[in-house]
């Protein structure tokens, strides 16, 4: 069976009875799990045992990148933000590196052990001081210093087992607006463009499994925000630039995506564009919505894409912290989030 275009979250630490119905709809390719829906590592490897008994396809998500953006807390390493290891690179680039590596691996560790398969992470966004919603979600604001420290952050993702997804592409760093909030629009040039925000993403094409496009109009570029783009989506990031991993949308219900209309035409445009999954949060009706009009449709992507994103744990829950790179990785992250 073709992978499913929908991702869609859930209201609770366990899943409803209406809910067991939308994750068995063929549609369905994911899940992404929030806050709400975590309470402690056994009660949500008990939670991804019953999606999983439901569909062994899917793919099972959370943002948990550190910092403010960090979905599981208890039990769980308290993961300093991107913006920690940029400060470390001013003091020194070889051990910012170290610990990028290191933190990588522990996040996604910790993550793949509870039964997850990939964290949205990282965030190739830069932070020239200007975004109200990326800020130290961002490792810095030099192109090069960013590109260092993901390019060592990645692989340790890599060698603990999870796929890379980058986001926000071709960057969300420099438009002040909020996307959750407000639809931004930057008016800069695509030369502009091409000289700063998409240079990690350039650098990094090769070592993502998985992209998100911003919620982001480009003006000077094309009219429709990044995620509804096919000049973003195909002809530069598939064309240009290569890219052959699979394509999230952002959330169709941030206030950046409602330009396109209602969730169906959000559905539709973000697919259109070149999106192989499409995101449908905190908004039940509208995935009911959007799962009513992928019925009537028939949407595929390649399932290696897919399949790409499945994630490969190295240890079970608990037996990670017995593993050598544990220590380590601790140490970074009580140091950097100042523990």
């Amino acid at each position: 069976m073709a992978p499913g275009t929908l991702m869609l979250d859930l209201q609770g630490e366990e899943l409803l009875e209406e809910e067991v119905a939308m994750v068995q709809h063929p549609a369905v390719g994911g899940v992404i799990l929030f806050s709400r829906n975590y309470r402690n590592p056994e009660q949500v490897m008990d939670l991804v045992a019953s999606l999983r008994h439901l569909r062994s396809d899917i793919i099972i998500a959370v943002d948990q990148e550190g910092g403010r953006v960090q979905r599981f807390r208890e039990d769980l390493v308290e993961l300093p933000s991107m913006g920690a290891l940029g400060d470390l690179w001013q003091q020194s680039p070889f051990e910012a590196e170290v610990a990028a590596h290191s933190l990588g691996w522990l996040m996604a560790t910790e993550v793949l052990a509870l039964g997850l398969d990939i964290s949205f992470a990282p965030v190739l966004d830069l932070n020239p001081g200007v975004s109200e919603v990326i800020g130290r979600r961002a490792v810095h604001y030099e192109p090069a210093v960013t590109v260092a420290v993901l390019a060592a952050y990645i692989r340790g993702m890599h060698a603990a087992g999870m796929a890379a997804t980058g986001k926000h592409f071709p960057g969300h760093g420099s438009v002040a607006l909020d996307s959750h909030l407000a639809l931004p629009v930057d008016n800069r040039s695509m030369q502009e463009i091409e000289a700063y925000d998409l240079q990690p993403f350039v650098a990094l094409m090769d070592q993502l499994q998985g992209i998100m496009p911003a919620h982001v109009v480009y003006r000077e570029v094309a009219p429709d925000p990044a995620g509804f783009s096919a000049f973003w989506l195909q002809e530069v990031l598939r064309r240009r630039l290569g890219f052959g991993g699979l394509i999230f949308s952002d959330d169709l219900n941030m206030q950046g995506a409602a330009s396109q209309g209602s969730f169906s035409d959000r559905a539709y445009a973000a697919l259109s564009a070149g999106c192989d999954m499409i995101l449908v949060c905190n908004n039940p009706e509208g995935a009911r919505e959007v799962l009513e009009a992928l019925s009537r449709i028939e949407w595929s992507y390649p399932s290696w894409r897919h399949a790409a994103l499945r994630g490969k744990a190295h240890a079970a829950w608990g037996r990670h912290r017995l593993l050598p790179a544990y220590a380590q990785a601790l140490s970074w992250a009580q140091r950097l989030s100042g523990l």
